[in-house]
């Protein structure tokens, strides 16, 4: 448990609070350390999430995405019918896990993959054209033309 708050760093300022998140999540404990993960950028507007799942087959992984909230959750299933070998030591874990993951807005799943014990989720940011940044003219000094719809 951190001993402070970062609170009233959100009011002073503007465009950070995505950094005063991440710094507000990193002091959640030893609780979220499980399974380890990596966020790599791939592209210009492409992302992807890779998660350690050594030992969990793809049948038992479930991705969820609700919310601009991306959840990954794996639950090792063990049937009576096996036979369990006697372990001397275990190393590898097979617990069950949730990572969740907070996506920003228009961020996109595009797929997921397993390959050599590593869960790959694919993401992607599309903005609207509505959203995208677009130039705006400056006028002459005197204010700003008023276009005639009558005459066009």
């Amino acid at each position: 448990m951190r001993g402070f708050d970062l609170t009233p760093l959100y009011r002073s300022t503007v465009g950070f609070d995505r950094l005063f998140s991440l710094l507000d999540g990193t002091f959640d404990g030893p609780a979220q350390s499980y399974p380890p993960y990596n966020i790599e950028r791939t592209g210009e507007d492409a992302y992807r999430i890779t998660v350690a799942v050594a030992g969990f087959t793809d049948k038992e992984l479930q991705i969820e995405v609700k919310e601009n909230a991306l959840s990954i959750r794996g639950e090792k299933t063990i049937t009576e019918s096996e036979d369990k070998p006697e372990v001397l030591y275990q190393g590898i874990a097979a617990r069950t896990f949730e990572r969740r993951f907070q996506l920003a807005d228009h961020v996109e799943v595009t797929g997921a993959s397993v390959e050599n014990g590593l869960l790959h989720v694919d993401l992607v940011r599309r903005i609207p054209e509505a959203k995208k940044p677009r130039q705006i003219p400056i006028g002459k000094t005197g204010g700003a033309q008023v276009i005639d719809a009558k005459a066009a």
